[in-house]
């Protein structure tokens, strides 16, 4: 799914670590179809990539954030695109949380940045 690729591209782009994608669609109780996690070490990164997911999402994809959440702190934001939810973690709140550990019936992509 282009929306899904272009999140873990822009998220890539400003050194989001641990990037992936959940397939939620064959999960009956999901609210979407899909999340896209990935974390950073620091508040100013955290909303350094929510912004750049933002730019990408309108140049590539034409769209914009319905709702956004998180913002203000930095230790997790909240992107939602309706079908797409993104979540931007401090590092020791994706620790903390482990959502992929409560959707782990969902299909997992992960996502390499080409230098690595």
């Amino acid at each position: 799914m282009i929306e899904v690729d272009t999140i873990a591209e822009a998220m890539l782009e400003k050194k989001g670590k641990n990037v992936c994608a959940l397939d939620l669609k064959k999960i009956g109780t999901a609210i979407t179809d899909w999340f896209v996690i990935c974390n950073a070490d620091s508040t100013t990164q955290v909303a350094a990539i929510a912004d750049n997911i933002e730019e990408r999402m309108i140049e590539k994809c034409g769209r914009k954030v319905v709702r956004a959440q998180g913002k203000e702190n930095g230790f997790w934001v909240i992107l939602d695109y309706l079908n797409v939810v993104v979540h931007i973690f401090q590092t020791e709140y994706r620790n903390f949380y482990r959502l992929e550990d409560l959707w782990a019936d969902a299909e997992r992509k992960d996502y390499h940045d080409d230098e690595q």
